[in-house]
């Protein structure tokens, strides 16, 4: 076994900080942003402005208890087809404000789990979205929960074109299986990867999730081998981030037996250097794909982007969120739909939009969300000294350690100091004070 070679620096990764899927972040979103904006920001939408839309399906078959996303159980059908036709108005309402605006040039289905649905309602949906958005072009993913996928799914993905599948794997550990509400054999997932190909799923990525409940560099050794032996083109190495008091459903996960701050670090530079070693590229700090994956590409090209949906090769600055919880991303706006499932179904048959929350995005909240995106995906970033001088105190115990170079106004993490990335460019958040409650370590 490989052992970790990344310096260990406690004290600069004691503080809780954001993923930085956006910036400012969802803790900063509030209700004075609404329907009224949400509307304009479609209408501003350029006719050809490159699109890419999420479809949030906020349900689940089984609830696992390590889980942070909004969704519920799929137990009442009345409940779940409720929330899909007016999922299906919602489109309908989207595209009317944007009026044949914007080219749709990717659709991700993404949850809870999208497959928790019927396939015939998951076909019907896709339609609805092609034909709304005249997005027969468009690449489509999918994330899908291996434990409820049958025969008449296979087939509605290859009927439907699907191009990218992502499967919830997490550890193939038994004891950690049963330690977070997740049980599912390696047999399944074997059996899955297989049946994907062969649906006509070109990339398919495995997550997993590292410092689970008693995890150990040999129990994470085992799940890594068992997933390269299936040679997905994407691997996401989560650490899992246990806020019990944010998401109820973790007080089921035994505090006492999650590896600590030291062990947590182990286990995240074993899997950086196990999939390095093993040929995939490392993207930013907790994704690697396959040198020729398109994620890979981006990365090496140095395009590489990184929203909502965490790393990506997507360069559409416009991303329209659909369905319950979900976020529109606009160059100049973030905005929230209504969370809870029902008021967010009374809006819409109500015929309004359903952004309820979010944050107008400043000239200079724009300027430190592109420092930060491209410290997290590409490791440096020009950020003048206008805002150098505010962050130099913060970035100098870095420096210090020689984690990160300063030129200028020029900032470059060193190979040492991309575990550090994240509190890196926290240095660089203008709102860090507070919140601090709702986010993860950095590592």
């Amino acid at each position: 076994m490989v052992l970790p070679m990344w310096p260990y620096h406690p004290e600069l990764l004691s503080q809780p900080v954001p993923r930085y899927t956006s910036y400012p972040t969802a803790a900063e979103f509030h209700d004075g942003v609404g329907g009224a904006d949400h509307a304009a920001a479609l209408a501003a939408v350029a006719p050809e402005t490159p699109v890419s839309l999420y479809v949030h399906i906020p349900y689940c078959r089984d609830i696992c208890w390590y889980c942070g996303c909004n969704t519920g159980a799929a137990n009442r059908a009345d409940r779940l087809n409720a929330y899909l036709d007016a999922l299906e108005a919602e489109i309908s309402l989207v595209g009317e404000h944007l009026g044949g605006r914007g080219r749709v040039t990717r659709i991700a289905f993404g949850g809870g789990s999208p497959n928790a649905i019927s396939p015939l309602r998951f076909g019907r949906l896709l339609d609805a979205l092609i034909k709304r958005f005249d997005a027969g072009g468009a690449g489509i993913s999918i994330e899908l929960d291996p434990r409820t996928l049958d025969k008449d799914w296979y087939d509605i993905l290859r009927q439907s074109s699907v191009t990218r599948a992502s499967l919830g794997v997490q550890s193939f550990s038994p004891q950690i299986q049963r330690a977070i509400g997740r049980v599912q054999s390696g047999e399944m997932i074997t059996d899955t990867v297989g049946a994907l190909r062969k649906a006509g799923i070109g990339s398919i990525n495995l997550d997993l999730i590292y410092a689970m409940p008693g995890q150990t560099l040999s129990a994470l050794h085992d799940t890594l081998d068992r997933r390269l032996a299936l040679a997905p083109d994407r691997i996401a190495l989560f650490g899992y981030a246990h806020l019990p008091s944010v998401f109820a459903r973790q007080r089921r996960i035994d505090a006492t037996s999650l590896p600590g701050a030291r062990e947590r670090f182990d286990q995240a530079a074993f899997g950086y250097e196990r999939l390095t070693a093993a040929g995939y590229r490392a993207i930013g700090f907790d994704h690697f794909a396959l040198p020729q994956d398109p994620l890979a590409v981006a990365s090496r090209d140095g395009a590489l982007r990184r929203n909502f949906q965490g790393f990506t090769d997507d360069d559409a600055d416009v991303l329209i969120g659909l369905g319950a919880s979900a976020i529109s991303e606009f160059p100049d706006l973030l905005i929230q739909n209504e969370k809870m499932a029902g008021r967010y179904r009374m809006l819409v048959a109500d015929g309004g939009l359903p952004g309820r929350r979010g944050v107008r995005r400043s000239a200079t909240d724009r300027k430190r969300g592109d420092a930060i995106e491209r410290l997290l995906c590409t490791g440096e970033a020009e950020i003048g000294e206008d805002l150098l001088a505010g962050a130099r105190p913060a970035l100098g115990a870095f420096m210090a350690r020689g984690l990160l170079r300063c030129n200028g106004g020029r900032l470059s993490i060193q190979a040492d100091g991309m575990p550090y990335a994240r509190a890196i460019a926290a240095c660089l958040d203008n709102y860090r004070t507070i919140s601090i409650g709702q986010f993860s370590r950095a590592v």
